[in-house]
């Protein structure tokens, strides 16, 4: 039986591996079989397949990494507030790659099974990164 502690950690261990060190073919250490994710665009499927394609989305558009801010653990579920700090390398919503560096907030919500991810939620504020992107992209800022 896992403990929630157990469940913290998977988590942490997860966005760790899997998002920030872009490590896919760890994904079955992670995923129960009848993983669903709930946050992926209409156009991917909701499993670990879908998954795989939207890492490697972001990960072609920036050079990113997921910060923990808080992570919230109880029974089988664990949330988490977290900071995506990136750098625009590549094309995203029709914007060319600026190099400019993103900081945006997101939280993500995981239901655990038999020590694995089943169920996955995410709410990321992409309006405020695509804002960081196209005023960047649109001539200098005056730094203060």
């Amino acid at each position: 039986m896992q403990t929630p502690a157990d469940n913290r950690m998977i988590v942490a261990d997860f966005i760790e591996e899997i998002w920030n060190k872009n490590r896919l073919e760890a994904l079955d250490a992670y995923l129960a079989p009848d993983f669903v994710d709930h946050s992926l665009p209409e156009a991917l499927p909701a499993n670990r397949e879908g998954l795989k394609q939207w890492i490697r989305a972001t990960s072609q558009a920036f050079e990113h990494k997921t910060v923990l801010e808080e992570q919230v653990t109880e029974g089988d579920t664990c949330i988490v507030k977290f900071r995506l700090l990136a750098r625009h390398t590549g094309s995203w919503r029709g914007i060319q790659p600026t190099g400019t560096e993103a900081s945006v907030v997101g939280y993500r919500c995981f239901k655990l099974k038999n020590g694995k991810i089943s169920q996955h939620w995410a709410l990321l504020d992409g309006n405020s990164l695509e804002n960081q992107l196209r005023t960047s992209a649109h001539g200098c800022k005056v730094q203060q």
